[in-house]
């Protein structure tokens, strides 16, 4: 993928070079919508304020292990999804997860299963983001990575995107704005009032990932598989942990955690300090385990806020496009306008692009 930061992008007119159409955001939901138009011959070119694509698809490299700290497994019913999900396990960039869950309390754990096959990246979640931009660079397509864009402006002969950095690129003849809708609103504010209302009644809920590695793996609780991958809880603050060492292609890993918070807490707790909120996570997880079972010792921990992790609910309006078509060339999509899994993001990005390539 050619990646370009923003401070070595600062010529104005990145024209016919850079393609027609502008995607502004390159997580699941963006690359879903350039690869949708590139299939149909369409040229695109990517901005993302990140060091590379992904979005809340991310995951982050520790010294001794990689964390997921956004989705940590997905799941696919959509026929065109699913056959997504096929070219990425046969490029090897996803594989099935979890297979042993369960849900756990201070009561205790019982197996969690709903018949529902899951799935995730190999080997981490990120790996299916970086798949769709390498696929997307063998077509030509541009990422500007490193490149936060803080206003779009329209001339006679198309949109023009600006950054932080002072860079200009385009013209374009279309903007796709695919980043969460609190992002995407003081871009389409000055052109479209109908987007511009949309964007602010779309809510986002936050949530506090963390992160935790262990000199040695955890207890085993009774009745529980030595091999468990995930558990469900019931806590106040913590509602998810996940074992990285467990994913396909991280075996060699020592225990290492990601530990999701419920919105309604991390909501609650958004100024707190990061590493409060980690170890608040931690001493969670340590009361699912009596005290005859200590944590064994812990070597790395942190904690990061995602201020817009998912959709407050799906739109109503429109749960079939999941996606909004504006006027001159601007529209929107992502999990905001659909739903909060990672299908619901990639089939607004990938209908969006079918719709503008006329393939809809």
């Amino acid at each position: 993928m050619t990646d370009h930061s923003s401070s070595a992008a600062n010529n104005v007119g990145d024209n016919a070079a850079a393609g027609r159409i502008a995607i502004i955001g390159a997580g699941i939901a963006g690359l879903a919508c350039a690869r949708a138009l590139t299939d149909a011959g369409l040229p695109v070119t990517l901005f993302d304020k990140a060091r590379g694509p992904g979005g809340r698809m991310s995951s982050r490299r520790r010294p001794d292990a990689i964390i997921d700290l956004g989705a940590q497994a997905f799941s696919a019913r959509d026929p065109a999804f699913i056959a997504e999900l096929d070219a990425w396990r046969r490029a090897g960039c996803a594989e099935r997860w979890p297979t042993h869950a369960y849900r756990a309390s201070n009561a205790g754990w019982q197996r969690l299963s709903d018949d529902r096959e899951r799935f995730t990246g190999a080997p981490r979640m990120s790996a299916i983001t970086r798949h769709l931009a390498q696929t997307l660079a063998a077509r030509g397509t541009a990422l500007h990575a490193g490149t936060r864009v803080s206003a779009l402006e329209r001339h006679a002969d198309g949109w023009q995107i600006r950054t932080d950095a002072g860079a200009a690129f385009g013209p374009y003849t279309e903007v796709v704005v695919a980043v969460p809708p609190p992002q995407a609103e003081p871009l389409v504010q000055p052109w479209d009032n109908t987007l511009d209302a949309l964007c602010q009644r779309l809510e986002q809920r936050a949530c506090w990932a963390g992160w935790a590695i262990f000199a040695a793996p955890l207890p085993v609780p009774d009745g529980v598989t030595e091999s468990w991958q995930q558990a469900h809880l019931q806590h106040p603050a913590l509602r998810l942990v996940s074992r990285n060492q467990t994913k396909p292609g991280r075996e060699h890993q020592p225990e290492s955690l990601s530990l999701l918070a419920h919105t309604e807490w991390s909501e609650a707790h958004l100024e707190d300090d990061a590493e409060h909120v980690a170890m608040t996570l931690i001493s969670a997880l340590k009361a699912l385990f009596p005290a005859s079972q200590p944590l064994p010792e812990l070597v790395d921990h942190g904690a990061h806020r995602w201020l817009y992790a998912q959709p407050a609910e799906p739109l109503a309006a429109m749960p079939d496009a999941g996606f909004a078509l504006g006027h001159a060339g601007l529209s929107l999509c992502g999990d905001g306008l659909r739903g909060g899994r990672v299908e619901e993001a990639w089939l607004s990005g990938h209908r969006l692009g079918q719709t503008l390539a006329g393939c809809a």
